[in-house]
């Protein structure tokens, strides 16, 4: 079933009398169970496009459907609990002197209801850290812990869609490995659907189905995951492919 398109969508702004196009006629779609990685380099419009998504901003021009209903800008609670953003910046995404759990139980409890509790014992083992952890400030664990903890806060609210806005960027590689097991893991098991975006087609290879090249506000690729990494038909989509190559001849050469 196709869970979530956009069709023609487009945001301009407009900063100190000069114009910019962030967006320019995207067109995209995000079936059940499916993980779509957006890439591109600064600029290139894909935040833009996760926030407009989101709900964070509003497209000038264009619709979003949601299981075939357009998608209105101002969201219901339903809405929300169907689309879960998680921040590149997880520690600030926290209240930083409330615990962890405390946090955790109030989103679940705005989206659900107070009669949905969340089960902070069944959360952190899904994540692989220990319930103890939940019990503290989000300043007192480390970036990689305080992303598994956002993404145990997005599942624990039930979505249909993880909305992933550059959540291994802040990460060392060995950290970046494990969200990335993880969010695999939980949209295979529970059928849920991501919209992945980064800036590494690396890091997308490894989880996205398929993958959505974008530059300067429009798609100009978009296939299988296998056939983007392999036989890219653009030279933008090589160019970004040989930074990652690049970067990874400096690690192999440290």
């Amino acid at each position: 079933m196709m869970l979530l398109e956009g069709k023609n969508l487009s945001k301009r702004y407009r900063r100190s009398g000069q114009q910019t196009d962030a967006l320019n006629g995207v067109d995209f779609t995000l079936a059940e169970g499916e993980i779509l990685g957006i890439a591109g380099m600064s600029g290139s419009g894909k935040s833009t496009l996760l926030k407009i998504v989101s709900g964070l901003e509003k497209a000038d021009s264009g619709e979003l459907l949601f299981k075939g209903q357009p998608l209105p800008q101002k969201r219901t609670k339903d809405h929300y609990r169907a689309m879960q953003m998680i921040f590149q910046d997880a520690p600030s995404s926290f209240h930083p002197r409330r615990s962890i759990a405390s946090s955790i139980r109030e989103t679940v409890t705005a989206l659900r209801g107070r009669q949905a509790q969340p089960d902070m014992e069944a959360l952190s083992e899904l994540v692989g850290l220990t319930p103890d952890l939940a019990d503290r400030l989000p300043g007192a664990l480390s970036g990689g812990q305080c992303q598994r903890f956002a993404i145990a806060r997005a599942v624990a609210v039930k979505p249909e869609i993880l909305l992933c806005d550059e959540i291994t960027s802040a990460l060392d590689v060995s950290t970046q490995a494990v969200i990335l097991q993880l969010i695999t893991r939980i949209c295979r098991t529970g059928n849920m659907s991501a919209l992945f975006v980064s800036h590494d087609l690396a890091v997308l290879s490894c989880v996205c189905d398929r993958i959505m090249i974008m530059n300067e506000g429009r798609v100009v690729e978009e296939g299988a995951t296998r056939k983007i990494i392999e036989a890219p038909q653009e030279d933008y989509t090589r160019k970004l492919l040989s930074c990652v190559l690049e970067i990874s001849n400096e690690r192999d050469n440290a």
